[in-house]
């Protein structure tokens, strides 16, 4: 298979083609990825801790930013995973750099959206 740039798809049927691939990423990380279907969980309670909790529209989005953020982190430290393990299952130091730095960005991902939720408790309670 070549790439051929003159042949990529525009317009709506560039971002149905987007979306069909970005749905079949999500369905790969919850069937494969038990942190993905954890942190998914964690949107889903924080989602209706929003609606029910009588806290600023401020908050509420900035709580909601925060978990997504995670989820953000959690998807592209599971690229760099896939990536690595494509190249190679040969131990590397650099590969486990780099696999190592992808979990940093969910650690600080962690760190972040407990910080917000811990301030929004404190201000509120």
């Amino acid at each position: 298979m070549n790439f051929e740039p003159s042949k990529k798809p525009i317009g709506l049927s560039r971002i149905l083609l987007a979306f069909k691939n970005s749905c079949r990423a999500f369905n790969w990380l919850i069937k494969n990825e038990a942190a993905v279907r954890q942190e998914i969980i964690l949107l889903v309670i924080n989602i209706v801790l929003i609606s029910i909790w009588s806290i600023s529209v401020y908050e509420k989005l900035l709580l909601l930013c925060a978990v997504l953020f995670l989820l953000f982190a959690e998807v592209i430290n599971t690229a760099i995973e896939v990536t690595i393990d494509r190249i190679s299952y040969e131990i590397n130091p650099l590969s486990g750099l780099a696999k190592d730095l992808g979990s940093a960005a969910v650690l600080i991902a962690t760190v972040i959206y407990s910080m917000v939720l811990l301030t929004i408790l404190y201000v509120n309670f």
